[in-house]
């Protein structure tokens, strides 16, 4: 009995003891068999976009040969607002069976690809061409599903339409309110190359290209030439290519940009993205009420004193010529500075950027002139609607002889009474550059988020050195003041101007705490070096 009592124990004992082994041997094997799913160089797809990681990278490149590859974060905020675009334009691609196909790769779990393609942002886009990985191209076009697909299929095929005869040429010029078609003898040389570059970049607008005799004697052509095709303003204008130093991708690309535009814009939510991409320095706005007869009939002088301010057709260190000739000068004229001519509706699209100029819909009629560089605005000291009254207050702007109007908001009756000191445009030089006075200064937008956030400190430090004769800590909102010499690009800023003669500056750009923030003040203006 005790042998058989013995004999049960031991045939029982793993029966009734390895529930713990079994449940190890199972949570082993789902372990293994994940690390076999991510080791392996199988390709899995999510919404149409491949799902890349270090083990199925090469493969996806052999496979594919054009791949838009999205270099993410999970936590960031642009990535989740771009995933639904990019997942769009991947269904695009896939079902019109282009060769181009999209893919991503979370950065922050596979960080051998990100450190391999440099990956510094989220989100990153970087095109790889037939399995090439050394040298990806950095994706440039607009971040929406139109945008992605647009930019992926002047790649995936010929970026310009081959054009052979007269008639096929005369119907692609009128299929389109604007085409640019590039003339070149030689369809290999560098010339028409980089035309194709730049057609392959701009895919808002469509390229043709032709080499036949009877093209160039059609359009009045003896030399390679890019023309732009528009059924507004001047019907033809010819870009001569400069025979000496060739076609430059960046010159053309912004002369096709700013020639692309109507002499007069109107402001409008379809417009407002080619008013701004076009980089004109010097925008002139004329702000109307479009329900007003007698103020759309201010449009007549605005439109006649826009032609001066176009600007040649010119190319950098080269030839020069006016607009459409195509004939070189012996002694060009001072290239003028661009002018863009805009009309702002204040009733309309024009309503949503009054407060950026100050101004209500009560002060249309009025002309404003901005500095796009750093958003310096002029006003004439009383409007003056005329073709000569504008372009002499244009050029006098231009010439240095006009100082911007800066906008300033009424400094509120108890500004230095609280800890943080509220500065406006009129008090800044007072405040700031107080010799006896270390001033610390927020710039702000009241609906910035990271200004939001850092309130609660900024105020802290204020009621930490309130009692201190020698600091002040203050704010000024950006967005309703302006200074001469103090551009601010960003929010929030903090710029430091320490006591003594001199006007100097010296911008914050560590931690936005109040331990921080206090070091720097207790060390004039710099942060103690911490130890190794």
């Amino acid at each position: 009995l005790v042998w058989l009592l013995v004999l049960s124990l031991a045939w029982l004992g793993p029966a009734l003891g390895g529930e713990d082994e079994d449940e190890e041997v199972i949570e082993e094997e789902e372990k293994e068999k994940k690390e076999d799913e991510v080791l392996s160089d199988e390709i899995k797809e999510e919404d149409n976009v491949l799902v890349l990681h270090e083990h199925n990278f090469a493969r996806a490149l052999s496979e594919h040969q054009l791949l838009l590859v999205e270099f993410y974060a999970p936590w960031c905020g642009h990535c989740q607002q771009l995933a639904p675009a990019f997942a769009q334009a991947a269904t695009e691609l896939r079902n019109e069976s282009s060769p181009a196909r999209l893919g991503k790769v979370d950065a922050t779990a596979q960080t051998a690809l990100a450190t391999e393609f440099g990956i510094t942002s989220y989100p990153t886009l970087k095109l790889f061409r037939d399995g090439n990985r050394t040298h990806p191209l950095e994706y440039t076009g607009r971040r929406d599903s139109r945008g992605i697909v647009l930019w992926m299929q002047r790649r995936a095929g010929p970026s310009a339409t081959l054009l052979q005869d007269t008639d096929t040429t005369a119907a692609f010029i009128d299929s389109r309110d604007l085409v640019a078609i590039g003339f070149f003898k030689d369809l290999e040389g560098e010339a028409a190359q980089a035309f194709f570059e730049v057609a392959a970049e701009m895919v808002d607008l469509t390229f043709g290209v032709a080499e036949a005799a009877e093209l160039f004697q059609a359009y009045g052509l003896s030399a390679d030439t890019v023309c732009l095709f528009k059924k507004f303003d001047e019907r033809q204008t010819n870009f001569p290519v400069d025979p000496a130093r060739g076609l430059d991708t960046a010159e053309l690309t912004r002369l096709l940009r700013v020639h692309s535009l109507q002499l007069v814009m109107e402001f409008t939510n379809e417009t407002s993205n080619q008013i701004f991409s076009a980089k004109i320095p010097h925008h002139m706005l004329l702000f109307l009420n479009k329900s007003s007869p007698e103020q759309l009939s201010l449009q007549d002088g605005f439109r006649a004193a826009a032609g001066g301010f176009r600007g040649e057709v010119r190319w950098p260190h080269g030839r020069d010529t006016e607009g459409g000739s195509g004939t070189p000068q012996a002694q060009c004229p001072p290239f003028p500075a661009q002018v863009l001519f805009v009309v702002v509706d204040v009733t309309g699209h024009g309503a949503n950027v009054l407060s950026f100029f100050g101004m209500t819909a009560a002060d249309a009629p009025t002309l404003r002139l901005v500095r796009m560089k750093n958003n310096r605005k002029y006003q004439m000291e009383q409007d003056n609607f005329s073709e000569s009254a504008i372009r002499t207050f244009i050029q006098g702007v231009l010439d240095g002889k006009i100082k911007p109007h800066l906008l300033s908001a009424e400094p509120p009756e108890d500004w230095d009474t609280r800890p943080v000191k509220v500065l406006v445009g009129k008090t800044f030089e007072q405040v700031a550059f107080d010799e006896t006075k270390n001033v610390f200064v927020k710039f702000y937008a009241p609906w910035c988020p990271h200004c939001q956030a850092m309130e609660a400190a900024w105020e802290e430090l204020a009621e930490r050195y309130k009692d201190r004769e020698d600091i002040v800590i203050a704010k000024m909102d950006s967005t309703a003041n302006e200074l001469e010499n103090i551009t601010i690009h960003g929010y929030p800023t903090l710029h430091y101007f320490p006591a003594g003669p001199g006007r100097k500056m010296i911008e914050y750009k560590s931690s936005r705490d109040v331990e921080t923030f206090s070091k720097f003040l207790e060390n004039g203006g710099t942060l103690p070096e911490e130890p190794p």
